[in-house]
């Protein structure tokens, strides 16, 4: 490779090499340092913090919002994650059938992924409102009593979890239906003609190899998941008494959510979902191989 040719190859590599530090790795860098360091609004303003060590993360450990908030925290991403996959593939499974209108179906089923999340949040908490709420009003119907779906212990988790599937079933539908339109369609019509039934043909056929779609579906929905806030903040805000509070509300409200923030604690918090999320990478990765 003459110079020439390094030099171009470096310049079209520039502006990616440019674009990772700028948005990747220098915010990776500061939160890490926040998270080292003993921050208070007037040292963050002068930037003369102090080091700590892992000062905050033992604070973190230690509190007693921590272990709830982990386990609100797998649970909604561990629900959300399946009823969004197997409801987005029962779905891709249904419109790769070519009927009539399924084109104007599937545009319709995108409207949640396309609204914004304030919208959607707003909308499910009007939905789920204990005195007005359409939810309630439809259940008062059958004979069903009113229900504090937002103000509730026992419901309140399970609300948020529920809209958070209705807004994540779009893109599941998306990218397993483009994986199904990749499956040759003489396997089906092979299989037909040895007898298969519809349910042998899915689990014999379309199930493995969906596979790799599959896995990168869940993977991206597992990284988009642990992160979720403005759903919940919008419609529990974490409440009540942390029925609904994940490691993603908590570190906003330890920083920015209290007349003292602590940035220091919220920043560790932050790194803990980033540890999360780098560890459902390696097993996607080990899978893959």
């Amino acid at each position: 490779m003459t110079s020439r040719s390094r030099v171009s190859g470096w310049a079209f590599l520039a502006p990616v090499v440019v674009y990772l530090g700028a948005f990747y790795a220098y915010p990776l860098y500061r939160n890490l340092d926040l998270s080292l360091r003993h921050y208070t609004v007037r040292s963050f303003v002068q930037g003369d913090a102090p080091f700590n060590g892992l000062d905050n993360y033992r604070t973190v450990l230690a509190d007693p919002t921590f272990w709830p908030a982990l386990a609100h925290t797998l649970v909604f991403t561990a629900a959300s994650l399946a009823a969004q996959f197997a409801i987005g593939l029962a779905l891709a499974v249904f419109f790769n059938r070519h009927f009539p209108l399924a084109a104007t179906l599937r545009a319709l089923f995108l409207v949640p992924w396309l609204l914004p999340l304030i919208v959607s949040a707003s909308t499910w908490s009007w939905m789920l409102n204990s005195d007005s709420g359409i939810v309630n009003a439809a259940l008062g119907q059958v004979g069903i009593g009113p229900v504090n779906w937002l103000t509730s212990p026992d419901w309140a988790l399970t609300s948020v979890i529920v809209a958070n599937i209705w807004i994540g079933i779009p893109f599941n539908l998306v990218v397993l239906y483009s994986g199904l339109q990749a499956i040759p369609a003489h396997l089906y019509e092979a299989a037909a003609l040895d007898g298969a039934t519809g349910r042998q043909q899915f689990w014999r056929i379309t199930f493995p190899l969906l596979r790799p779609v599959s896995l990168i579906t869940l993977l991206l929905g597992l990284v988009y998941t642990l992160k979720v806030f403005d759903i919940i903040w919008i419609m529990t805000r974490g409440g009540p008494n942390g029925a609904s509070t994940t490691l993603a509300t908590w570190s906003y409200r330890l920083g920015f959510g209290n007349l003292l923030p602590e940035f220091g604690p919220g920043a560790a918090v932050g790194n803990l979902l980033i540890v999360l999320a780098l560890v459902a990478g390696l097993v996607y990765i080990r899978t893959q191989r």
